[in-house]
């Protein structure tokens, strides 16, 4: 569907000027957006993992940092939330995030994968500027990632930046001169994204954040007192189909949350750079190809 199809559509969960700020600048922050029920419990399963994770050396759960300790955990991510517990998918499912999607996508769409971001205190590790799309091509570019800061999130704790109009420019290469995957735009190719208009998405806890997949984004280290969780929720409209295994044998990759599968792919001319074949070398998170880490 076109944007203006999309937006001649009733709303469900955003406002008509959140859905046309959206289409214009790539992203948007919607404040409190996420009711306090769903918050006491998605915090409460979070707890249960950040306790888990204490002794979660070698756990794939889990990306933890290199100074993790049991009696001091610092955790990067916990990896697919949704196939962890119930609850993550039950909210990614039938919760609110699916009115979101559906009200930038079209009725048609699909679960594509999660993360549960943490940006631990005192330091927790920056997320250069990069686009999602090249990690996981499809044949168009509406795909979306949905997060929610499950704590108050102000402007000291790092919160997510997102270049306005730049799901509208080029795509960049996320692997540097050797053809070594890094997940991140090179150094070189930083001064082109004009990275001092990022707008960056800060706001109560329930705050929704949405960016599209070709929208150059990133985070500075968290050098708060206060860990900064974003649970993460990528969404793809139906007839946009995913072109790598990446999550081809996850429970709910590519699982359909609203409307009906596509019976035509739509494909977009403009080309995607390929991520590296992961089914060989296997999967490293962001954190460890942009710290240049071996997996663990």
């Amino acid at each position: 569907m076109t944007p203006e199809e999309i937006l001649a559509r009733p709303a469900k969960a955003l406002t008509q000027a959140q859905r046309e700020h959206y289409f214009e600048y790539g992203y948007l922050g919607a404040p409190a957006l996420i009711g306090a029920d769903w918050l006491a419990r998605l915090n409460e399963c979070t707890a249960r993992y950040v306790e888990e994770s204490r002794h979660a050396s070698g756990d794939g759960r889990f990306d933890l940092e290199p100074d993790h300790r049991p009696d001091a955990p610092r955790i990067r991510r916990l990896n697919s939330p949704v196939d962890a517990d119930e609850l993550y998918w039950e909210f990614a499912s039938t919760g609110p995030f699916v009115d979101v999607a559906e009200d930038l996508l079209g009725p048609n769409l699909k679960f594509h994968h999660s993360k549960l971001n943490f940006k631990w205190s005192g330091g927790g590790e920056e997320v250069k500027w990069h686009q999602d799309i090249q990690f996981w091509p499809h044949t168009n570019y509406d795909v979306l990632t949905i997060g929610v800061y499950l704590e108050d999130v102000d402007d000291r704790m790092a919160p997510m930046g997102v270049i306005p109009k730049s799901h509208q420019g080029p795509l960049y290469d996320l692997y540097d001169h050797d053809r070594n995957w890094t997940g991140n735009i090179r150094e070189e190719d930083v001064p082109r994204i004009d990275a001092a208009s990022a707008g960056y998405i800060a706001g109560p806890a329930g705050t929704v954040t949405v960016h599209n997949c070709r929208s150059i984004h990133g985070s500075p280290p968290n050098w708060s007192d206060r860990p900064r969780p974003l649970l993460l929720c990528a969404y793809a409209a139906a007839d946009a189909i995913a072109i790598t295994n990446l999550v081809s044998r996850a429970p709910h990759g590519n699982e359909m949350v609203r409307g009906e599968p596509a019976r035509w792919a739509r494909f977009d001319p403009r080309p995607c750079l390929m991520p590296p074949d992961w089914s060989r070398q296997g999967y490293k998170s962001i954190f460890q190809h942009q710290q240049r880490e071996a997996a663990r």
